[in-house]
């Protein structure tokens, strides 16, 4: 029997090219390939760029192909697969957020990218607050879906314990099809039904990698004394789900005060982790109008900078 997921990946791949955007392989090092996501024609000097960092499960377009097809006309999209995600794979033994970072950065260098918006979701946010920090001339803003700037011990263990997870791997990494329905409950607002043949093919699919996997879920959690937040120069924008179970409204409120009038913040009502997939129409509308104000235009009318957003 075919795989649904399988089957609906060469759709995803035309409707991408349909948008303008199209995969590319590209050699960060000798050993280190990254499939990236890019304008069929870049660089475009006529549009501003927008980069989306992926979370832990699924890969680039997975994630962010609503996102893609709702601004690939007014915007230069870029979407990458993270190390040992999708198309992208590493023979070097580094699994940091740093690594990952780093080599998005080189590959974005490579396709001709300058200067870029970065929207990330969870994992994919700390990616980017790293990139932010460590390439202030590449990254202009922020936009950190889900996420804080780094997973340290103690926000690890508080969302482990509140979840009844012994590590991230037994969440993020399951080998049943119960643990991959459970893994999206967790992540969910409310998950919609769903047969268990999608859950089964989603096991079948979406898991490769899973000792390197476990590495970067290993390498992802830092004690606490080793951060201290980065006085970033840009605009930092989070976003969270009103019911996110993992990086809660409180723990993202907790940062904003921390970054001041750096950042902003906004909740999406009735979303969960996956905010951007629960509820991609509002998130678009939200991550639309924090790119007309990042890039100086005026979007729907709307100016806010801080608040609740619901239908």
């Amino acid at each position: 029997m075919v795989n649904t997921i399988k089957l609906y990946q060469p759709l995803m791949r035309a409707a991408m090219k349909l948008a303008g955007v199209r995969p590319r392989k590209i050699e960060i090092e000798p050993g280190t390939v990254m499939n990236f996501w890019a304008p069929t024609r870049t660089p475009n000097k006529n549009k501003n760029a927008v980069v989306f960092l992926h979370s832990f499960v699924g890969d680039g377009m997975i994630t962010w192909q609503l996102q893609v097809l709702a601004l690939a006309r007014k915007y230069a999209v870029y979407v990458p697969d993270l190390l040992f995600f999708g198309g992208s794979a590493t023979g070097d033994s580094r699994r940091t957020v740093d690594f990952q970072a780093e080599c998005v950065a080189k590959g974005l260098a490579a396709l001709g990218l300058q200067q870029c918006t970065v929207v990330g979701s969870s994992y994919g946010g700390m990616v980017a607050f790293k990139l932010a920090e460590s390439r202030p001339e590449l990254v202009k803003s922020v936009v950190g879906t889900c996420t804080v700037p780094v997973l340290t011990e103690s926000i690890s263990k508080e969302c482990l314990e509140r979840l009844g997870f012994p590590t991230w791997s037994d969440l993020l990494l399951p080998n049943s099809v119960d643990g991959v329905k459970k893994m999206f409950e967790v992540g969910s607002h409310k998950l919609p039904r769903i047969p268990n043949r999608v859950f089964e093919d989603g096991l079948e699919v979406m898991f490769d990698y899973r000792k390197e996997k476990a590495e970067l879920l290993e390498a992802l959690v830092i004690p606490d004394e080793d951060f201290t937040l980065p006085d970033y120069s840009q605009k930092v924008h989070l976003v969270c789900g009103a019911d996110d179970n993992i990086f809660n409204v409180g723990l993202v409120k907790d940062i904003k005060g921390k970054l001041g009038n750096k950042a902003t913040m906004e909740c999406i009502e009735k979303a969960g982790h996956l905010a951007m997939l629960e509820r991609p129409f509002v998130y678009n509308k939200c991550l639309k109008r924090i790119l007309a104000s990042i890039y100086g235009s005026v979007q729907e009318g709307d100016s806010r900078s801080q608040g609740w957003i619901g239908d």
